[in-house]
């Protein structure tokens, strides 16, 4: 299994990097690769499109509906419908490409990109709403949403599949996306091979509660559900990398480091 990250900016994009965006992929037995996309954040689309082919997307999880989580789908569904040679409205006999989501997704999308009343994108996507406690197969993946805290409806993913590292067995990656600490980020950490967790906010600096991760936090959480490798993401572009990786390293004795852009990571 493979992850690729297309963007790790924490709530907007930054100068180096679009919004969240991640890529999982991994060969089944047959030999086939099937490509997963985890969030498509403002700015990630033209990243995304220098790693897959879009058409070759096999799924589109989405964690929650915060515009640097989930705007390029906007921009995602011109092309799956306009593209000249393959998109739905030449080829009619191309599927929909399966987004799971919050129950919401259908109708905030149709509302961001302006599709008049009763309209929606259901041509292009095939809108799936998580369901905590329910797993979906993608090819070789199996994906479970667990509702994480935020101040809208949030999913942390959790993605199994074959490992890379150790062929013959299974990989666990933990996605938080945006969430503060709580019974659910700790369930979906647990014993995960890779734990990429969101560290959107400083250690005091940011007092908010219910919102986001600091590195601390996300080390904690790392530390407490035995994650064996902990991955730091959506950093905004005015924080330090360096100190979320300090504050998570005071509590995690673990691998720890911030993702960067474009780059891949095995499990």
């Amino acid at each position: 299994m493979k992850l690729t990250i297309v963007g790790m900016a924490g709530s907007f994009a930054a100068p180096s990097s679009p919004a969240s965006c991640y890529l999982v992929q991994a060969d089944d037995a047959a030999g086939r690769t099937w490509s997963l996309v985890l969030d498509l954040g403002n700015g990630s689309l033209g990243a995304l499109q220098q790693v897959v082919d879009p058409f070759a997307v096999d799924a589109v999880a989405i964690s929650h509906m915060h515009p640097d989580h989930f705007a390029d789908l906007c921009g995602y569904y011109v092309f799956l419908k306009y593209h000249p040679e393959r998109g739905s409205e030449v080829d009619g006999s191309r599927t929909a490409v399966p987004l799971y989501g919050p129950a919401e997704a259908e109708r905030r999308l149709a509302d961001s990109y302006g599709l008049p009343d009763g309209e929606t994108m259901t041509g292009q996507f095939d809108f799936r709403t998580w369901t905590p406690g329910s797993a979906a197969q993608v090819g070789p993946f199996t994906i479970e949403p667990v509702a994480v805290e935020h101040p809208i409806p949030a999913y942390g993913v959790r993605v199994t599949g074959p490992s890379t590292l150790v062929p013959g067995t299974s990989a666990t990656l933990a996605y938080t996306g945006d969430t503060d600490v709580c019974d659910g980020v700790y369930a979906l950490a647990e014993s995960a091979d890779v734990l990429l967790a969101e560290a959107a906010f400083v250690e005091g600096r940011d007092e908010a509660c219910g919102i986001h991760l600091t590195g601390r936090r996300a080390g904690q959480v790392a530390t407490k559900a035995g994650a064996a490798r902990l991955l730091l993401t959506h950093v905004p572009a005015w924080n330090d990398p360096a100190v979320s990786v300090a504050e998570a390293q005071a509590v995690y004795d673990g691998p720890v480091e911030v993702v960067e852009q474009g780059r891949s990571y095995l499990l």
